[in-house]
C-alpha cells in the first residue's frame, strides 16, 4: 500500500507540473530532481570509504539541467554554449576542491569523477526531459514519461509471470529476458497507441520504431543504474521515497532514454 500510494502522489505531482503549470515549473521540477538523484550518487559511494561534496554535487546537477533545459530554446536569455562554459567550470572546481582538501589517494579519483559524472550523467537527461516540455509542449514530454513507466510496469509483471531467464544475473538478478520481451512489446504498443495525440506530426511506423529504440535505451539505463548500486553494495539509491528507494531508482530509466528523444527531436524530427 505504501509502494503504491507513493507512486500515486509522484503521479500527480509530475502529471499536474507537466500538464497544467508553465514550462517554467517543470524545468524547475527537472533541477530538483536532478539535485536530489546527483547528492544519492554523492552518497552512494560511502561504502568506499570516500565521501565527494554531496551539496556541490547536488547543485552541480541542478546547474547542469537548468543548462540543458534553456540552452538552445531560441526564446531563451542564456547564451547557447552556457553547457560547455558550466562543464569547464565543474570540471576545473572538482579538482580544486579535490586539491584543497584531500591528500593524494584512490580516493581522490572516485571523488573527484563522481563530481564530475554524476551531474552530467543526471542533469543532462532531466535538462532534455525540460527542453522537450518548452519547445514541444505537454504531450511531446507525456508520451516519453508514459512510454516507458508502461515499459517499466510490463518488464516487472511479464517477468513475475513468465520469466525464467536471466537478462542480466550479475548486475540485475531479478531482471530476466521474458521481462524485456515484454516491455518491448507492451511498451510500443502503448507508445502508437497515444502517438496520435502527442506526436502528431509524425508517422505511426516511425513512432513505433522509435518506441522500440526509446525502451531499449530504458532498459540499459535501468541496468546501469543496477551496476551502480551493486558495485557499492546498495539495494537502492536511498530510501527517500517510501516503498520506491530513491530519485534515482525511479528515474533510471528516463537517464538513457532523454537524451536519445531529445537528439530525435532536436536533430531528426
Amino acid at each position: 500500500m505504501t509502494r503504491v500510494l507513493s507512486a500515486l502522489v509522484l503521479i500527480v505531482i509530475v502529471a499536474g507540473t507537466v500538464g497544467w503549470l508553465p514550462a517554467w515549473a517543470t524545468i524547475a521540477l527537472g533541477c530538483t530532481l536532478a539535485a536530489a538523484a546527483s547528492g544519492e550518487l554523492a552518497y552512494l559511494v560511502r561504502p568506499l570509504g570516500d565521501m565527494p561534496p554531496a551539496l556541490f554535487v547536488a547543485a552541480s546537477g541542478a546547474a547542469v539541467c537548468l543548462a540543458v533545459s534553456y540552452s538552445f530554446l531560441p526564446s531563451a536569455s542564456m547564451p547557447p554554449d552556457a553547457l560547455a562554459v558550466l562543464v569547464i567550470g565543474l570540471t576545473m572546481a572538482s579538482g580544486m576542491i579535490a586539491l584543497a582538501s584531500m591528500p593524494p589517494g584512490s580516493a581522490v579519483v572516485i571523488t573527484v569523477g563522481v563530481m564530475v559524472f554524476a551531474p552530467l550523467y543526471v542533469g543532462v537527461p532531466l535538462g532534455a526531459m525540460g527542453w522537450v516540455r518548452a519547445a514541444h509542449g505537454p504531450p511531446a514530454l507525456f508520451w516519453l514519461i508514459a512510454l516507458i513507466m508502461v515499459s517499466d510496469s510490463a518488464q516487472y509483471y511479464v517477468g513475475t509471470l513468465l520469466g525464467r531467464r536471466k537478462l542480466a544475473p550479475v548486475v540485475s538478478p531479478g531482471k530476466t529476458v521474458e521481462g524485456a520481451i515484454g516491455g518491448l512489446v507492451i511498451g510500443p504498443i502503448a507508445g502508437i497507441a497515444i502517438g496520435w495525440w502527442a506526436l502528431p506530426a509524425l508517422s505511426m511506423q516511425t513512432v513505433g520504431a522509435l518506441s522500440v529504440v526509446l525502451v531499449v535505451f530504458g532498459i540499459m539505463g535501468d541496468l546501469f543504474e543496477s551496476l551502480l548500486k551493486r558495485s557499492v553494495g546498495a539495494k537502492d539509491s536511498s530510501a527517500l521515497i517510501p516503498g520506491h528507494g530513491g530519485v534515482l531508482d525511479r528515474i533510471d530509466a528516463y537517464l538513457f532514454a532523454a537524451p536519445v528523444y531529445y537528439m530525435f527531436l532536436r536533430y531528426v524530427a
